[in-house]
Order: C-alpha cells, then sequence, then structure tokens
C-alpha cells in the first residue's frame, strides 16, 4: 500500500505542518513538514524515514501532539 496522508495540520504562518499517514492497513504516523517561501521546492520532511508507526489515527494525531511544540490541535 503506498502511504496516504489523511490529515495536514498547517501551522499559523503556513510555513509548517503535520502530515498524518496511513502506512499501511493498521499502522499511522506523522511528519512534521517545512517549507520556505523563497524556495519553489514546496514543503520537506524535517526528519529522516518514519520510526514510529501507531495502530490508530488518534494515537498517531497523540504523539505528534506530544514530539511537536507549535502543534495545539
Amino acid at each position: 500500500m503506498k502511504p496516504l496522508v489523511l490529515l495536514s495540520i498547517e501551522d499559523d504562518t503556513g510555513d509548517r505542518c503535520v502530515d498524518i499517514i496511513q502506512t499501511a492497513a493498521d499502522a499511522f504516523c506523522y511528519r512534521e513538514c517545512r517549507r520556505d517561501p523563497e524556495d519553489g521546492h514546496g514543503w520537506r520532511h524535517l526528519s529522516g524515514a518514519v520510526a514510529d508507526s501507531y495502530p490508530s489515527v488518534d494515537e498517531a494525531c497523540a504523539a505528534a501532539r506530544r514530539d511537536v511544540p507549535w502543534l495545539t490541535v
């Protein structure tokens, strides 16, 4: 299964986001990304490969809220 972004949450500036991703039938993870307005590349991942996966979207969201300081949703 190709990873599927289920939810993308941007910060107030629009320069950072957290994607909640379904990686398999019963596996979910998150990735924090950033974009630089002066760079036409678009979004870039702030970390390497996703190390942790979670059995539900809710657990992936909770982990993202715990680990990403600006994320308050």
